[in-house]
C-alpha cells in the first residue's frame, strides 16, 4: 500500500474567515503531504507492514518493528491526525445529535465542554493536539504531543484540533486562543456525531445468547 494525500472535499477558502485559504492550502499540500511522503519512505524496508492502513499502524504501534516505531508515530500519526481533522471541518453545521446530548450529560453543557476543551488546547505546551475521545465507552478530553494519535492509546477520536503553529500562524500569529475560539465556528457536528455513533456501536457489548429452555 502506498499512502496518499486525501482530498479535502471542499475548497481551500471554504472555512474563511475562521481559517484562511492560505493556511489551508499550505497545511494540506505541504505539511500533510510531507507526513505522507515520510511515512512511505519509512516503510520501504518493511514489506510485512506495507499493506496496513495508517490507522492500523498507529493503533498497533508497539507491535511494529522497533526500528520503524518512531517514524510511524510521527509521520503515520501526522497522516492519520490530519486526515481526521479535515473531515470534521465545515461551516454552519448545527450542534445536534446524540454526541451533543452525551456532551451535555458529561460536561453539564456544550459551553462547559468548550471551556474545558479550550483549556486543554491552550495548555498543550509546544506542538500537539486537543481531542474529544471515547475512552472505554466514556467521553474524555485529552491532549497529545506532536503527532501522537489517540488511537495508539486505545482511544477513539471524535473531535480534534491541531494546535501546531502551522495550523494557525499565518492568520492568528501567536494568538492561539483566537484560533481555538474560531475553530468552534467550523466544527462539522454531523461528522462528529457520525464518529460517535460508530464508536458507541463498537463499544456496546453483544448480548449473551439466551440460555436454552430446559
Amino acid at each position: 500500500m502506498t499512502h496518499t494525500l486525501p482530498q479535502l472535499g471542499y475548497e481551500y477558502n471554504a472555512l474563511e474567515p475562521f481559517i484562511d485559504e492560505q493556511t489551508m492550502r499550505v497545511h494540506h499540500t505541504k505539511h500533510h503531504q510531507a507526513y505522507v511522503d515520510k511515512l512511505n519512505a519509512a516503510l520501504q524496508n518493511f514489506p510485512d507492514i506495507q499493506g496496513k492502513t495508517a490507522e492500523e499502524l498507529v493503533t498497533n504501534l508497539k507491535s511494529l518493528p522497533k526500528e520503524v516505531q518512531e517514524a510511524v508515530e510521527n509521520h503515520g500519526g501526522g497522516h492519520v491526525n490530519h486526515s481526521f481533522f479535515w473531515q470534521i471541518l465545515k461551516k454552519d453545521v448545527q450542534q445536534a445529535g446524540a454526541v451533543v446530548d452525551a456532551i451535555t450529560k458529561k460536561f453539564k453543557s456544550v459551553d462547559k465542554f468548550k471551556e474545558q476543551f479550550t483549556a486543554k488546547a491552550l495548555n498543550r505546551f509546544g506542538s500537539g493536539w486537543a481531542w474529544l475521545v471515547l475512552s472505554k465507552g466514556k467521553l474524555k478530553i485529552v491532549s497529545t504531543a506532536n503527532q501522537e494519535s489517540p488511537l495508539t492509546k486505545g482511544q477513539t477520536p471524535l473531535l480534534g484540533i491541531d494546535v501546531w503553529e502551522h495550523a494557525y500562524y499565518k492568520k492568528y500569529e501567536w494568538r492561539r486562543a483566537e484560533y481555538v475560539a474560531a475553530f468552534f465556528s467550523v466544527v462539522n457536528w454531523e461528522k462528529v456525531n457520525e464518529h460517535f455513533e460508530k464508536a458507541k456501536a463498537q463499544h456496546t457489548p453483544t448480548p449473551a445468547p439466551a440460555a436454552p429452555k430446559q
